[in-house]
């Protein structure tokens, strides 16, 4: 295991662990997220725990045009119940996502240093978020990292209302110009609209290439 100093730096991704641990400490400045994002690494720890970084293998990700919409959720978008917004509550969104528990985890994994860190990366134009309302009233969103290459790096998203944040996501990939969105790891809901594993060379190859 690789312990991380001062030193701006990430060893090989092929040297994590079959979990996908990488490498131990470090820091969360700009500079540091950039160069993980970009290499195919990303952070993932709790409150409790050091900083933890991540580069699993196989990579789940959803490419745009893969995307699946349900006839249930064709008629709920119909219904226009939700306004979707981009960038105008970075904070509440990543607020919001940071009262949700993963599984298996006794603490958020957003931590206060964290929502600090994304807010610095949202200043400067690399983080962005998603914003779902209902009557005025921020329901849903979800938020990531954007390389400007092409690649969105999905970090969480949360849901107040049934399928709040299912029509956020939708809506922003329906939108975008992206050609491909990091969802990180497997979940049932995102492999629900399309998402699928790859190995992780090609999401590597992915970054460089794009």
């Amino acid at each position: 295991m690789h312990y991380l100093t001062e030193k701006l730096w990430f060893p090989k991704i092929e040297e994590a662990t079959s979990e996908g641990l990488l490498a131990v400490g470090g820091d969360l400045s700009v500079e540091r997220l950039l160069l993980a994002y970009r290499s195919g690494i990303f952070p993932w720890f709790d409150a409790e725990s050091p900083i933890l970084w991540w580069s699993p293998n196989p990579r789940f990700v959803l490419f745009p045009q893969k995307l699946k919409v349900s006839k249930s959720m064709k008629q709920v978008l119909r219904k226009k119940s939700f306004e979707v917004t981009e960038n105008k509550a970075f904070g509440q969104v990543i607020l919001e996502c940071s009262k949700i528990k993963r599984k298996d985890q006794d603490d958020t994994w957003i931590t206060n240093d964290m929502v600090k860190a994304y807010q610095k990366l949202h200043d400067m134009g690399y983080a962005k978020s998603v914003e779902v309302w209902q009557d005025t009233k921020l329901v849903g969103g979800l938020y990531g990292v954007d390389l400007k290459n092409g690649v969105f790096c999905g970090e969480s998203m949360f849901s107040k209302v049934s399928n709040a944040s299912k029509v956020g996501f939708i809506t922003f990939v329906n939108n975008s110009n992206y050609k491909l969105i990091d969802c990180q790891v497997y979940t049932n809901h995102l492999a629900s609209l399309g998402a699928e594993d790859i190995p992780r060379n090609q999401f590597v190859e992915f970054l460089k290439t794009n």
